[in-house]
């Protein structure tokens, strides 16, 4: 089972930038920040650049040609019709009512950032190597960076883009954009328009060198038409855009298209080569799974991330399956897991106490779930960091200890003792004892039994409402709310549709909901959107649980402040266990690898590059 969604950071192809309308916390407590953004250590000051990593050298060289990991003669034509297996800012996998991705009104379709282009792009082959694209170059002096644009890049409706697009579109986004996107750009001090092809993006005064690869990613928009268009309506007005895609044919909330541009400037760019093969990638929607697989059997929907493990494990012997027409894989997934689970509002009272939340871990039989349901395909899931080296394992080390003691009377003791883990049962659906100690902890959080409900000290029982968007949840939902009833808590499993559902969790109207969240191998400025104090109260931002604590979001800085990865994997460790002991959700499960299918008229390059599956920019249509 996938969690109701699934964010990367970093890149635009499905990706996430973050928030914090506030000053940025605990600067004080942190490690000193570097003292200028900078790119790769070799680069002189000053010099015209290809690249920017935040460690070390980009793994491409000036005159590189093309990415490793893409067919540099990948034939162009064809279609793919698939299902979102990713999203970000408004756009939500069931419906859509709006083509504006940038604002956190409406909701946009999953993939429309193929419509969009940034100065720089992510090589997905490295934890966070980013190129000139849309920019031919960029000359970095301190923290001023220019950037010059290629002459030859155009609109989709075939006007130039100059550096007033560039300027334009960060002062708007600043100013007017998802909150999402608002935080990165508040570590900016400046943008200018140095002449008709050069903008130049000045950096604040100690912003982490993570800031300048994920600002340079972000979407290009054109001052023109949004001069002319209110950039804050959600309509279905189709926008001018700067990417190798446009909005082609659509129905709204069943399915839209986006056409290639037959003259797209990026094409022949090393970092265009070998990308957008398909004339039309077509995205449908469903409001349920099984409707979904259907139309993939019948061919209407050509490729599907399976995320259904009872599905993948029991369902693809259908007849296009079993003539070979039908193509089943799986692919590593070298991404860092992220974290999936209930997420549990802390801005409720009655989970306040961390006791109350860890009680709801104890209560959840994932050995007895991942056997029965899950076809045993399925890992548990720890931490935030899974699936990487900075998941924190067994005691913390002395560089770990280093950062951790200063704020040793703010911290839970057993932050020094083994990474927390969750509970193991016998997985025969019947132990007792983890219910036992759910019971302890609820009892030592204040909560009593009464008529065998679980009750407050004014008699109201412990409600816990599931919100959720997809009937499918059921299954994995049902068996946890009998345990829960079992310890005398009312579980209230609360399905809504796709765009209420959309609006509560801007809102933070819900008790718990399923959520994945997966990071950059080098997490970037945008991670405090999910942890910090900042982004806490403010609505659309990925701070599900309302996490605020001061020590929390000092790591987070040294973290982000580290000046080698080594001392970056130390500080998430050390993060990594005191987000753990917080309770801030019901671990669920993970699995390192992509379960694909799709119907047998693809090509695709022969290496998948680490970071990514990204099956609509790299893959292409065989000859008949």
């Amino acid at each position: 089972m996938k969690g109701v969604n699934r964010r990367h950071l970093l890149t635009w192809s499905g990706a996430a930038a973050a928030l914090t309308v506030l000053p940025l916390p605990g600067r004080a407590q942190t490690a000193p920040a570097t003292a200028d953004p900078a790119p790769a250590a070799s680069a002189a000051p000053g010099a015209k650049q290809h690249a920017i990593t935040v460690f070390g050298d980009p793994l491409h060289g000036p005159d590189f040609t093309h990415f490793d990991y893409v067919n540099p003669d990948a034939p162009k034509g064809g279609e793919i019709r698939l299902l979102p297996s990713s999203w970000t800012t408004n756009q939500n996998p069931l419906t859509f009512n709006t083509f504006n991705m940038h604002i956190l009104r409406g909701d946009s379709p999953p993939l429309m950032g193929l419509c969009h282009t940034a100065l720089m792009v992510r090589g997905l082959n490295e934890p966070d190597a980013v190129y000139c694209h849309l920019a031919e170059s960029v000359a970095i002096d301190g923290r001023r960076f220019s950037f010059a644009i290629r002459p030859t890049a155009t609109f989709s409706d075939g006007s130039p883009i100059t550096a007033e697009d560039v300027v334009f579109t960060y002062q708007t986004l600043l100013e007017k954009g998802h909150p999402i996107l608002v935080q990165p750009l508040r570590g900016v001090e400046s943008f200018e328009v140095a002449d008709e092809m050069t903008a130049v993006i000045t950096f604040a005064e100690g912003t982490s060198n993570r800031l300048p690869p994920l600002v340079a990613t972000y979407p290009i928009l054109s001052k023109a038409y949004y001069t002319a268009n209110d950039f804050t309506a959600a309509n279905l007005s189709i926008p001018v855009t700067s990417g190798p895609y446009t909005v082609g044919a659509y129905d709204a909330g069943r399915y839209v298209t986006f056409q290639r541009r037959p003259d797209y400037w990026g094409d022949e760019t090393a970092t265009g080569r070998g990308h957008n093969n398909f004339d039309a990638i077509r995205v449908d929607f469903f409001r349920e799974r099984t409707a979904s697989f259907e139309a993939f059997k019948s061919g209407l929907v050509t490729f599907r991330e399976e995320f259904t493990s009872k599905t993948w494990a029991t369902e693809y012997n259908f007849p296009a399956m079993n003539d070979g027409r039908v193509v089943r894989r799986e692919f590593e997934d070298g991404r860092p897991a992220g974290a999936q689970g209930w997420f549990i509002n802390t801005r409720r009272p009655k989970f306040a106490d961390p006791r109350t939340r860890e009680a709801l871990t104890w209560a959840f039989d994932f050995e007895w779930t991942n056997a029965n349901i899950f076809y045993g395909l399925y890992e548990r899931t720890s931490s935030f960091f899974m699936n990487s080296d900075m998941l924190a394992t067994g005691e913390p080390d002395a560089a770990e200890l280093a950062l951790l003691e200063p704020f040793r009377d703010q911290l839970d003791p057993a932050v020094f003792g083994p990474a927390w883990t969750p509970p193991v049962t016998d997985g025969t659906g019947r132990d007792r004892e983890p219910l036992k100690k759910a019971d302890e902890l609820l009892r030592a959080a204040g909560w009593r039994r009464q008529e065998g409900k679980m009750v407050d000290e004014n008699g109201q029982q412990l409600v816990i409402e599931f919100l959720y968007s997809q009937p499918t949840s059921e299954r994995i939902l049902q068996p946890y709310a009998n345990r829960l009833r079992l310890l005398g808590i009312e579980p209230v499993l609360r399905l809504v549709e796709a765009a209420q559902y959309q609006l509560r969790l801007q809102n933070f109207d819900f008790d718990l909901t399923t959520q994945r969240f997966s990071f950059a191998p080098t997490p970037s400025e945008s991670v405090r959107e999910f942890w910090t104090s900042g982004t806490a109260d403010m609505n659309g931002s990925y701070n599900l649980a309302g996490i605020k604590d001061p020590v929390i979001d000092a790591l987070t800085e040294t973290m982000l402040n580290a000046a080698t990865r080594e001392e970056m994997v130390t500080a998430a460790r050390a993060l990594d266990r005191i987000l753990r002991l917080g309770h801030y959700w019901v671990p669920q499960y993970y699995k390192a690898s992509h379960h694909v299918a799709y119907w047998d008229r693809f090509g695709m390059p022969e290496h998948k590059p680490r970071y990514d599956l990204p099956v609509e920019t790299t893959w292409w249509t065989k000859a008949s």
